[in-house]
């Protein structure tokens, strides 16, 4: 059975690159679902998706242990983990309710993987020129999303003031921004680290993304001398090693 679908995760075909874009599709799936769900009463119709979403993500799990060569530095990632503690929270919707958010790491790690990476490059033009940037906007996006999921499920049983994941995000921007209206403010020690966690790594991921929309654009193109990946867009040769290297132009007609 495993022999089955390996390829499915690790080959480059049609069929496994459009399996792997069911994934990434069915992650974004998930995510919204978590959104929405948060601003709704429970429900036994949302217990049910749950439940589904809950034995679609271990049943991807449970693949992707089997399949792997290296299982003992699989439990050792963070994703891992990730993973084990969202698939608790869509099955155990009591006892993680809170936990769902943590499904966009998933999503995080599906544009990380090599094959994931090539396959948008070849694919979409516009990721292959944008890619620093979409992948640093992603970056602050799991953030901010992860951060909102940390502080609605810390704070809503408890603050007056965030009672749905509009709450928490609107905290989350204005606390990043270092705006700081002041209407909405964390309790206890806990939310209060929250706080200080948002503004030091969310600036920092902020600042990545300025730094990459208003730098000079670069071409990737691996130098066969020397692997420099990065180059001017109008370069003739590397700037490392001095290789003359051959990047493609659009032309004229």
């Amino acid at each position: 059975m495993l022999d089955r679908v390996r390829p499915l995760y690790e080959n480059s075909t049609p069929e496994a690159r459009k399996f792997r874009y069911g994934l990434l599709a069915f992650d974004v799936v998930t995510i919204l679902f978590v959104i929405v769900t948060s601003f709704l009463p429970p429900s036994r119709t949302i217990e049910i998706l749950d439940a589904v979403f809950g034995v679609v993500i271990l049943a991807d799990f449970a693949v992707r242990v089997g399949i792997e060569r290296r299982r003992k530095l699989l439990f050792l990632r963070f994703t891992t983990w990730a993973d084990i503690v969202a698939i608790v929270s869509f099955l155990a919707p009591i006892a993680g309710e809170g936990l769902g958010f943590l499904r966009i790491l998933r999503t995080l790690r599906l544009l990380r993987t090599y094959h994931l990476l090539k396959e948008l490059r070849k694919d979409f033009r516009y990721f292959r020129e944008n890619e620093e940037i979409i992948l640093a906007s992603i970056n602050l996006g799991v953030f901010l999303f992860v951060m909102t999921g940390l502080i609605y499920a810390s704070q809503a049983t408890t603050n007056p003031d965030i009672n749905n994941y509009a709450d928490a995000l609107y905290f989350t921007v204005t606390t990043l921004t270092t705006t700081g209206f002041g209407d909405i403010i964390l309790s206890g020690t806990w939310g209060r680290m929250l706080a200080v966690a948002v503004m030091i790594f969310g600036v920092t991921l902020f600042l990545r993304l300025l730094q990459v929309l208003f730098r000079p654009a670069k071409v990737r193109k691996e130098c066969e001398e020397c692997g420099l990946v990065l180059h001017d867009a109008d370069a003739v040769h590397c700037k490392h090693c001095g290789e003359t290297i051959h990047i493609e132009t659009e032309g004229h007609i």
